[in-house]
């Protein structure tokens, strides 16, 4: 049976995944699903005080710029780490009913890509406000979303199944966004790298779906060919070693819990 069909079969029991891990979020918060958007903003808000006046001054639309950044590298950062924990998470679930245990990593990308679609709207916003026209281009932004999408589930269920085997994991995996965030030009432009130096930033994923969101909105370009098959190919590979490791470790999950 296909993860189509099963995700199908048991519809019920996602969506009510999908509910509980969306609303747990902001439980017992005054502003409840607000914090969805205000917290993005207050995030630009400090970047944007503290690297503007250093960092961005020769860079056009800098708001846009470190907007676009902070977007692509927060849904992957929450995508991944709520992943992480999901098996864990739910083992009280899935060692009493049998069920597809990826669907609760499943649930929480879909939890946090609601999340990634409000903070969107507030950043199309901010886009208008700043100047810059939306053109037909801005359909192909959701190139790199599904992308994304794919490489953040690949990714959850690498993780997922490393943290059952390792609980380091979780406090290792902290250390490499910190460093990943540095290594994605957010707040910076790598432009004044040698060209070589620019290449290797190509290596980073977050980085390659951050420059095609820069390159439709702010310099209102269309990658190239071989960008666009990089960024399939990054999803395509992690997502395919993810799958693998469910397939491989599914029966033994259940002694770690």
């Amino acid at each position: 049976m296909s993860i189509i069909e099963k995700l199908k079969k048991y519809h019920f029991l996602f969506r009510q995944l999908v509910h509980r891990d969306f609303t747990k979020k902001y439980k017992r918060t005054v502003l409840g699903i607000g914090w969805s958007m205000l917290s993005p903003l207050l995030t630009l808000l400090v970047m944007n005080i503290v690297f503007s006046s250093l960092l961005g001054s020769d860079i056009p639309h800098y708001t846009i710029y470190l907007f676009s950044g902070q977007l692509v590298y927060s849904f992957f950062s929450e995508s991944t780490n709520q992943g992480m924990t999901s098996l864990l998470d739910n083992a009280d679930i899935f060692t009493k009913v049998n069920v597809p245990k990826y669907m609760f990593l499943f649930s929480k990308n879909v939890s946090s890509l609601i999340n990634f679609g409000m903070t969107l709207i507030i950043y199309f916003i901010f886009v208008i406000i700043n100047g810059i026209p939306i053109t037909w281009k801005f359909v192909l932004l959701l190139y790199p979303i599904f992308c994304l999408v794919i490489f953040n589930l690949g990714m959850g269920l690498i993780l997922s199944a490393l943290y059952l085997f390792f609980r380091d994991i979780q406090y290792l995996y902290s250390i490499f966004t910190m460093l990943l965030m540095y290594m994605s030009a957010i707040f910076y432009d790598i432009s004044s790298f040698p060209q070589i130096g620019q290449n290797l930033f190509l290596l980073n994923p977050v980085y390659l779906y951050i420059r095609y969101f820069r390159k439709i909105v702010i310099e209102n370009t269309i990658p190239t060919l071989q960008f666009h098959l990089l960024a399939a190919a990054y999803a395509a590979i992690v997502f395919a070693i993810g799958s693998w490791i469910y397939k491989k470790k599914n029966h033994s999950f259940l002694y770690y819990v």
